[in-house]
């Protein structure tokens, strides 16, 4: 059935059992490419497969011309988790500034509302696509995510390197969504007709420069580790990924790009029936295991609160960094007193190739 959010609402044992599915390509019929992606295809057909008597959510994170584009991750967690706000408070839903695909389609609350996931993508260059990196990035926030952003002030990293060293902390800092299940369907084609007989680019003129024998993924069974650091990143999360739910197939090998898109692939029979059994398997395992509660602090129902003092603040802490006045004791003036950084400047736009070549 179609997904009904009003059901977040309900008790576990009173709500459907819902699942999310994602197709991770980058690619979309209204932008650039001017062809859907195969695992849209995938999606769509996965979606019809599963029973029919869960909430089945799905979306496609393809880049579509003049919509947001999922931001990249500001990497807050590296200065202090306690800075890391969950759901991530870096961007804001309908933000003219910095547009945010995955507020803008409430992903932080469709996570969190599903059971279980299932992720299917495309290899780009020997790993996952750029918007999966980018979602799973944004996540970091679900594994121990500051979930009440008015202990930092919104975003004052002086205040989250102080919480994160107090016994408050251990008690905020959970997995969020913990307990979920994830499953990965990736796909290539193995360099389509691009390689020659020894294993290398027909187009390569430095044939010494790549050795066959050392590239990445060339053992069977290891094409589906390009996708391993997101398994890992959910199981780090306390996201549960079956390896009989974690798969690799082969679309298109030998081919040119043109002659593999999605309605060449479901001609290939193998490779179809690798999907559906990929799809039987996690409809058998999540429906076994069942629904999931959710956890304290939750992504859906969330409302931002508001900012405009602590905005304030802020802004006024990065004009004194700009002249070399961070706060005293704090990360940016210890690293400005020993010269580590050199990153006091006027103009914060303004890039290191330009600050060169005054």
């Amino acid at each position: 059935m179609k997904p009904n959010d009003e059901s977040g609402k309900l008790p576990t044992s009173e709500r459907p059992f819902r699942v999310l599915v994602i197709s991770g390509s980058d690619r979309r019929q209204y932008n650039c490419p001017g062809v859907d992606s195969k695992s849209r295809a995938l999606m769509l057909r996965m979606a019809g497969r599963l029973p029919q008597g869960w909430e089945i959510d799905y979306e496609d994170l393809g880049n579509v011309y003049a919509r947001a584009r999922i931001q990249s991750c500001n990497a807050c967690a590296s200065t202090a988790m306690a800075l890391c706000c969950w759901p991530c408070n870096c961007y804001e839903k309908g933000d003219d500034k910095e547009p945010d695909l995955l507020w803008d389609l409430d992903l932080y609350a469709r996570l969190d509302l599903a059971d279980a996931w299932a992720i299917i993508g495309p290899h780009n260059w020997y790993g996952p696509t750029s918007n999966l990196k980018l979602m799973f990035d944004r996540l970091v926030c679900m594994n121990g995510g500051n979930p009440q952003e008015a202990l930092v002030d919104h975003k004052n990293a002086e205040k989250a390197m102080a919480l994160e060293r107090t016994p408050a902390w251990a008690e905020l800092s959970v997995n969020h969504l913990e307990g979920r299940t994830a499953a990965f369907f990736n796909y290539g084609d193995e360099g389509a007709n691009e390689m020659d007989p020894t294993g290398r680019p027909r187009k390569l003129r430095h044939k010494a420069w790549f050795d066959p024998e050392e590239e990445p993924f060339t053992n069977p069974g290891d094409a589906r580790n390009a996708y391993a650091p997101l398994v890992w990143q959910c199981r780090y999360s306390g996201i549960e990924v079956p390896d009989d739910l974690w798969t690799y197939c082969t679309s298109g090998k030998g081919r040119p790009y043109s002659d593999n898109q999605s309605e060449h692939m479901i001609a290939e029979a193998e490779f179809m029936r690798a999907f559906d059994a990929w799809t039987d398997r996690f409809a058998a395992f999540v429906g076994a295991k069942g629904k999931v509660e959710p956890g304290r602090w939750r992504a859906y129902g969330y409302e931002p609160p508001g900012h405009r003092w602590a905005d304030v603040k802020l802004a006024w802490r990065d004009v004194r960094m700009r002249v070399g006045r961070a706060p005293a004791g704090s990360s940016p003036r210890l690293q400005d007193e020993l010269g580590l950084n050199q990153d006091v400047v006027l103009s914060r736009q303004k890039s290191e190739g330009e600050r060169l070549r005054e």
